[in-house]
């Protein structure tokens, strides 16, 4: 609900029945915890109010989403709740949501919508500023900054690792800063001399790629960005980014030559290759929520191409094939660095036997294999697809006893006229509105190509477990290989004046998977812990000298976590962090320079 003089009387009750936690909570104080509600230094009910005003009414106090379906919350809707129970899987219920995140662990399953489970505030923030200016922005960052509150950004909620929300919090939801402008004839940044040339988006950090991939189609263009139409440039820049299109043209964040940004003292900056460029290369790369509040991207565009498109099967029915299906599969994933050489990207996932993929369409059944959405840029001949695979798939034929096991090869090649038409039939359909914990890891051409035996070995180990898509065990755990990195990456001109992790400089492929557990059961949330730690150590083994992508990444902060996701630019990140945020305004996890707090029960106290 919209903030107003109807809450404060439960603020203020609130306020009463924290009394008891005064003395603890003075105790806390003195080991320089951020504050909260019962703390002396938590904000009045005029701070907020006149904080209020200052937003012009946009700061709120929602409830959790999920309270419409227990008759205990204020908001208790009977109507409603089936229809929300109906969308809590759907992606697009979650980012229009102030509080919502995609995955229910980075809330603490507080307020899950069925019945049976407690409903709580205890896993959101207390109070949401639904910024739609820089202006928005800062005054959030100076009133944290001020009232020692601990502070999160949420976008749209597209977190896999859990950085956009926390208990005891003021948020700053970036969602509707929507800022739009296209520069077609060059671009100037401020205080540079010199115009560069090309075409440009000057967009909002809640801009989403549905939006963008749309309105840019209008005129011909495009962005290298998400495969999901609901993410955001906010965190997904930050990040680094990949995309299907990141072998032609470098990583989302190569593109980027300008950021309107709030900084941790509350500060609206510019950053560029003119000025502020430290401050430029670590928020490219380095992570959100970390270095400042991006509030806009300036960022090349490109002409859209054409595509031609393959779906790629190679799948048996039959259980008990671990002896033929993990070979296949690292042979497969072996050609990939050539397969990049000669134009084409795209989405793998390797299914261990008898595993049920609903990524597949009109199937329920158990399968194992591989199966790849791939593209070949510039091309309106599916032939030209199927001249790369050709070869591969002759040798498959011959090398491996497809026969014997009954495995089915199908090609279904087509074409696209632009990035669009591709976009709208394959964007990312990935369940929300369960508990998963991802892991993953970068792999570069030794590792794919130098022992095969081994390779194999590993997807056997990493698919072993029970697996989870939408919340329901799959038979084995399904491992996306994004092949989204390639010559341009490798190569690109301004691949030093960001903070990407540099393996990804030399990685072809993003592997990726999922560990699932049953919500408010630490036995099973405990051993998805150990499997993804484990799992995630065998990737290791297999490139020892890359790391992972951070925004996919496991969000276990292990021995040498740091290292993992940011490699050898760590060290000049977290100096950068120290810089621009002496103070820790701003705070996440696993984020760089975290290490000097610990949250503790649900509030943030130093180290």
């Amino acid at each position: 609900m919209m903030f107003s003089r109807g809450w404060l009387p439960g603020l203020a009750a609130c306020l009463l029945s924290c009394a008891p936690l005064l003395t603890l909570a003075s105790s806390s104080h003195k080991q320089h915890c951020k504050s909260i509600p019962g703390t002396p230094d938590w904000p009045s009910p005029a701070s907020w109010r006149r904080l209020n005003e200052s937003l012009a009414g946009r700061l709120l106090q929602p409830s959790p989403p999920g309270a419409v379906c227990h008759p205990r919350q204020p908001t208790y809707d009977a109507a409603e709740c089936p229809n929300l129970i109906s969308n809590w899987s759907k992606l697009d219920y979650h980012h229009t949501n102030p509080v919502s995140t995609y995955w229910n662990n980075w809330n603490n399953d507080t307020c899950l919508p069925y019945q049976g489970y407690p409903c709580s505030g205890q896993g959101y923030p207390l109070f949401v500023i639904n910024a739609t200016t820089a202006r928005d922005v800062q005054l959030g960052v100076q009133f944290a900054k001020k009232h020692n509150i601990r502070l999160v950004v949420k976008n749209t909620g597209h977190d896999f690792i859990g950085r956009s929300n926390a208990p005891n919090s003021l948020s700053i939801w970036v969602h509707n800063l929507k800022d739009w402008k296209y520069r077609g004839s060059g671009f100037r940044p401020k205080k540079c001399k010199t115009t560069l040339p090309g075409t440009y988006l000057t967009a909002g950090s809640g801009s989403q790629m549905w939006d963008i991939y749309t309105r840019l189609d209008e005129i011909n263009q495009t962005i290298v960005g998400g495969g999901g139409k609901t993410v955001a440039l906010g965190g997904y820049l930050t990040g680094g980014g990949h995309s299907l299109l990141s072998p032609y043209y470098g990583m989302a964040a190569d593109q980027v030559v300008e950021i309107e940004a709030v900084t941790p003292s509350g500060e609206i900056i510019t950053a560029n290759s003119c000025q502020n460029q430290d401050l430029f290369w670590a928020i490219l790369g380095g992570g959100g929520s970390t270095f400042a509040i991006p509030t806009t991207f300036t960022l090349k565009t490109h002409l859209t191409p054409r595509l031609s498109h393959l779906n790629l099967f190679i799948l048996t029915p039959l259980p008990n094939t671990s002896s033929i299906v993990f070979p296949l599969q690292a042979y497969l994933t072996s050609q990939f660095p050539s397969l990049s050489s000669a134009g084409l990207s795209g989405y793998a996932y390797l299914l261990p036997p008898s595993t049920n993929f609903p990524l597949l369409p009109n199937t329920t059944a158990s399968i194992g294999g591989f199966f790849m959405s791939c593209v070949v840029l510039q091309s309106s001949f599916p032939e030209d697809i199927l001249s790369l695979w050709q070869p591969i798939l002759s040798h498959i034929n011959t090398s491996f006893p497809l026969s014997t096991y009954n495995f089915t090869v199908l090609t279904l090649p087509t074409s696209y006229p632009s990035f669009l038409s591709y976009f709208t039939s394959h964007h990312d359909t990935t369940p929300a509105g369960s508990n998963i914990l991802p892991g993953g890891r970068l792999l570069d051409a030794p590792a794919l190509t130098k022992n095969l035996t081994q390779v194999a070995e590993a997807y056997q180990k990493v698919s072993s477990g029970p697996g989870w898509t939408g919340g329901e065990e799959q038979g084995g755990s399904i491992i996306a290989a994004h092949l989204v990195s390639g010559k341009a990456v490798f190569e690109h001109p301004n691949k030093d004046r960001v903070g990407v992790l540099p393996a990804w400089r030399k990685s072809y492929l993003h592997v990726v998977f999922g560990e699932g557990f049953v919500p408010l059961n630490s036995t099973s949330k405990s051993e998805a812990y150990q499997r993804v730690l484990e799992k995630d150590k065998i990737l290791k083994q297999l490139a020892p000298n890359t790391g992972a992508y951070m925004n996919e990444a496991s969000p276990i902060e292990d021995q040498g976590w740091q290292r993992r996701l940011w490699g050898e630019n760590y060290e000049k990140l977290k100096r950068i962090k120290r810089t621009v945020d002496p103070t820790d305004v701003l705070w996440c996890t696993p984020c760089v320079g975290n290490e000097r707090w610990k949250q503790v029960g649900d509030r943030l106290c130093r180290v």
